[in-house]
């Protein structure tokens, strides 16, 4: 019975778990890929028109 509970309760929590894990993925590949562009496009007049 506590194997059930476990097993219930691991299946609730992995969307959950996978869903955020992604999220932060992208988050750090979408930071990473903003300070590329800011640094190949240094001194660039189109990078202030982007806020």
């Amino acid at each position: 019975m506590p194997g059930a509970v476990l097993i219930i309760i691991a299946l609730l929590l992995a969307p959950v778990v996978i869903c955020m894990s992604f999220a932060a993925i992208a988050a750090v590949l979408g930071q990473l890929l903003w300070k590329d562009g800011e640094a190949r496009h240094e001194g660039s007049e189109l990078l202030d028109v982007g806020v």
